[in-house]
């Protein structure tokens, strides 16, 4: 098996993440209650400098190179993180969880999700290996997803992404006991004396699969930026360690950030875009120019990558709170 950096090295980094995903489970467990905006704050602080410290422990071991793709990886998978948010918080309305309670079921939701997000890299980096021709596949992929990002609306898509698995969840109320009310954090109560699950059962399920779905998108675009599996999972685990006090930080303002769909869809497109020349200079595929590489297809390098992705992003966000001030004072 190769190994992008030192055995020791993605060990102990795996170990790491391992136990700061338990901490914080542990954390959210013990303590529910709805953190301020200070708190949340400064958690997504904590968060963001824990994978700037990871870069430069990358910067050290790897390279500048292996450090650029980590953050223009994490980057790229926080932006797409941020967009699920507006998912998330039409699921936690929808199965009405107890604000004090909402801590604990995102976290166990992302916990969900990277398990489903590991085994959809494996199965990238697999198809990769085997089959050059698959960024093609990858490149068009996100482009029709970039158009879909940027003329639809975030109600209509998430309408669409909760009526996908409204049939799981119909399927689990009708093969499972499953009463209407919550008891505290727990999975199962006591109802008419008789042992039943509580709704928080459908609301972990239903945030791990949602995010599932949006992982179609969101892996093939960190594999336009980086094929080492290695980085692209710490990339989605860094992404989505602080996203549950975002989730608090920034629930009310999500649907106010008008354009950060239109961010998040030229960062898609840019990356497809990206993907499909690197195709096409690696080229295998027979009908097209004989089998060969074409030479005048230019390689974006990464640098270029996290410069795009960083002023999208910037740009998206300015220009939303700029058109929310308009708005307050109008």
């Amino acid at each position: 098996m190769h190994l992008d950096f030192p055995l020791w090295f993605e060990l102990t980094s795996y170990a790491v993440l391992v136990l700061i995903l338990a901490a914080d489970l542990t954390l959210a467990y013990l303590r529910p209650h709805v953190p301020s905006a200070k708190e949340s704050g400064l958690w997504v602080g904590f968060y963001v400098g824990l994978a700037l410290l990871f870069a430069l422990a990358l910067w050290a071991v790897g390279g500048p190179e292996h450090a650029g793709q980590f953050i223009a990886g994490w980057l790229t998978e926080y932006s797409l993180s941020v967009d699920n948010l507006f998912v998330f918080v039409l699921i936690m309305a929808r199965f009405a969880v107890p604000p004090k309670y909402q801590q604990e079921a995102l976290m166990v939701g992302i916990i969900v999700a990277l398990v489903f997000r590991g085994v959809f890299i494996v199965l990238g980096a697999s198809l990769i290996a085997n089959f050059s021709w698959i960024f093609y596949l990858f490149g068009a992929f996100l482009l029709y997803t970039a158009i879909r990002q940027a003329t639809e609306s975030e109600q209509k898509e998430a309408e669409q992404e909760e009526s996908k698995d409204s049939a799981l969840v119909a399927w689990l109320r009708h093969h499972l006991r499953i009463g209407g009310v919550y008891d505290g954090n727990r999975l199962h109560t006591v109802v008419a004396d008789r042992r039943v699950f509580t709704p928080m059962v459908l609301v972990f399920i239903s945030l791990g699969t949602t995010d599932l779905l949006f992982a179609l998108d969101s892996i093939p675009a960190i594999f336009g930026i980086t094929t080492s599996p290695f980085l692209v999972f710490s990339a989605n685990v860094f992404a989505l360690m602080g996203l549950r006090q975002l989730f608090f930080l920034l629930g009310h303002l999500l649907e106010k950030l008008e354009y950060l769909k239109y961010g998040i869809a030229v960062i898609l497109a840019f990356i497809g875009v990206k993907l499909v020349l690197h195709a096409m200079h690696e080229n295998e595929v027979p009908f097209i120019n004989g089998g060969h590489g074409i030479h005048w297809a230019p390689e974006i390098s990464t640098w270029t990558s996290l410069g795009v992705i960083i002023v999208t992003m910037a740009a998206a966000t300015v220009a939303s709170l700029a058109r929310l001030r308009a708005r307050e004072r109008g």
